[in-house]
């Protein structure tokens, strides 16, 4: 079977593999950052993307109106469609190139309501519709240059035009990625705890820990969803997380500095050969 690819604007390199479980992977310069299976869009198969799924989850029932910052393979769109019938979706991303081989391998449902728009993250906060001001029930940032991502969109700053789309029980969801150091982590936690509030981390233990390079989501917006419900939902997953919030988040954090524009960082790169 050939492994259709694009060449992006950026100059990586893109290409949907097909998975053994008989859905798609899609890879950005040899960095794996979706999975999606179009016949089955609650199937949820990344970690990280099984912890935003029950944060969507425990968001109140019924449609949603949410943003995507980052397309990757349209996994959360679809899942918040095929869960959240009649939702409205907006989804941002930087390379066109990109959704032309997602949407080739892998079509978004006939009638589900997602529009796509193209450019930086950021920069489109500011040009979607000023009817969503206020109003949107989810937004998810999983904004990635290759491996890393972008220092613009992890910042006080940048998290304060997020907090004017939220509605009052409105939520961001970022996927954060960091080494063993963590630093990255505590400091886009520490921002977002001094723009939205509440704020809370989902990963699994070992993460938490140091113990090796991965992935952290953060949820964030002035009143959080059912904390427990998440708990209960994460035991379930082959890789059991854990909720980090309160007083157990305020010891992660450690006093770290929240990053704003002029110190901000992109987050770390993994090692060579991390995802084999």
């Amino acid at each position: 079977m050939t492994t259709p690819s694009r060449r992006l604007a950026s100059g990586l390199h893109a290409e949907m593999r097909f998975a053994s479980d008989g859905g798609w992977q899609l890879v950005v310069d040899g960095t794996p950052q979706s999975h999606v299976d179009p016949e089955r869009p609650q199937l949820l198969v990344y970690e990280y993307v099984q912890q935003i799924g029950h944060v969507v989850d425990a968001l109140a029932p019924g449609p949603l109106t949410a943003v995507h910052l980052g397309a990757g393979a349209l996994t959360i769109p679809r899942y918040v469609e095929a869960t959240r019938p009649g939702s409205r979706q907006q989804v941002i991303e930087l390379e066109p190139a990109l959704v032309e081989l997602v949407r080739e391998v892998a079509p978004l449902p006939r009638g589900a309501s997602v529009r796509v728009r193209y450019g930086d993250a950021r920069e489109q906060l500011s040009r979607l519709p000023g009817g969503l001001a206020g109003r949107v029930d989810l937004v998810v940032v999983d904004v990635f240059s290759g491996s890393q991502t972008p220092a613009h969109v992890t910042t006080v700053e940048f998290h304060e035009q997020v907090r004017a789309l939220l509605a009052p029980r409105g939520v961001v969801v970022v996927n954060v990625a960091d080494d063993r150091t963590l630093r990255f982590v505590r400091r886009q936690l520490a921002a977002l705890a001094e723009v939205h509030g509440a704020v809370a981390a989902i990963a699994d233990p070992g993460m938490l820990k140091g113990r090796r390079f991965g992935n952290v989501v953060a949820v964030a917006g002035a009143e959080l969803p059912d904390l427990e419900a998440i708990g209960r939902a994460l035991r379930r997953d082959p890789l059991p997380g854990k909720v980090v919030a309160g007083a157990e988040l305020t010891r992660f954090l450690g006093g770290a500095l929240p990053a704003r524009d002029a110190d901000a960082t992109p987050s770390p790169a993994p090692s060579r050969g991390l995802f084999g």
